[in-house]
């Protein structure tokens, strides 16, 4: 469990918000519907991911119920209390139109500022027509991230080998160079998901990249991947493309990083759509160069 100020689900954080409609924490069944809901959207959400956030942190997970049925839900993602990602944020077709979305979406936002420790910042990964209304809410635009998919093609390299040949604790040091905070439980479990690929290059004794391809509802998807040169994520991205060769693979990409959107085009990738990514408060100060795959929209 992280260690986030939220706590875990309480059946007395219940409150109505419209008339029939309750609001509170999710059941983990009521999770995987919100899972399923993000794939019929063509979210394609990975296979592991909600199991491995629920494990770290299910106080994530907002329900709206009208009576014992799920019709609304979103996660406000905690990371070491230090730093919080909103996302998976789903209205069931029948009740949009409504406000219910904006009234889920503003309590999420204050539920989440509540959650975390003082002054940190809070990510997003926003629909971009909807850039307007975040930023109404506090949100500022740092820049887009950008999907790319297509077919993999590649070789495997005898350069890069799987993580599980490093201690994780190398592992750990280098992803925090490129999140906002520390992340080691939730990180140690969305690299080792069943049916993951993953890649690691070391130099002069010390780890200097690191990435991994994980299944999705459909195909496979990358995130993180994480290098300090252009040349190290394209030799991570290419060894992971040869151990999925023929699957379908979608690889999101902050537009800043331009080395990144040239790769992704060499590779045949095509841009599908891409999203506002967004922060409450301070806009963390990354080395966004080095991030060639972003771990997730959902959790950050």
């Amino acid at each position: 469990m992280s260690d986030t100020t939220g706590g875990d689900p309480s059946p007395s954080d219940d409150q109505e918000i419209v008339r029939g409609l309750r609001l509170g924490p999710m059941r983990w069944d009521e999770a995987v519907l919100l899972s399923d809901w993000a794939a019929a959207e063509g979210w394609n959400p990975g296979l592991a991911d909600v199991e491995v956030a629920w494990a770290v942190d299910p106080a994530a997970f907002i329900a709206v119920r009208r009576g014992e049925e799920l019709v609304a839900g979103g996660t406000i993602f905690s990371h070491s209390a230090r730093f919080g990602f909103m996302g998976l944020f789903i209205v069931r077709d029948d009740h949009r139109g409504a406000g219910l979305g904006r009234r889920l979406w503003h309590y999420r936002r204050d539920r989440l500022i509540g959650r975390l420790a003082s002054r940190s910042a809070i990510g997003m990964d926003g629909v971009l027509d909807m850039v307007p209304f975040y930023a109404r809410g506090g949100f500022r635009l740092a820049y887009r991230d950008v999907r790319f998919e297509g077919i993999a093609s590649g070789d495997r390299r005898s350069d890069v080998v799987d993580l599980s040949a490093f201690g994780f604790a190398a592992v750990a040091d280098l992803d925090q160079r490129f999140f906002p905070a520390p992340r080691p439980d939730f990180l140690r479990r969305w690299v080792s998901q069943p049916g993951s690929h993953t890649a690691g290059i070391i130099e002069d004794g010390r780890l200097v990249g690191f990435g991994m391809l994980r299944p999705c509802r459909v195909g496979y998807k990358f995130g993180p991947v994480l290098a300090e040169r252009d040349d190290l994520g394209g030799r991570m991205i290419e060894h992971l493309m040869g151990c999925v060769a023929g699957d379908q693979v979608q690889l999101d990409v902050p537009e800043p990083n331009g080395a990144a959107l040239r790769l992704a085009a060499s590779l045949g990738l095509r841009e599908s759509f891409a999203c506002a990514r967004m922060y409450l408060g301070e806009v963390p100060d990354l080395p966004i160069g080095g991030v060639f795959g972003v771990t997730s929209f959902e959790f950050g």
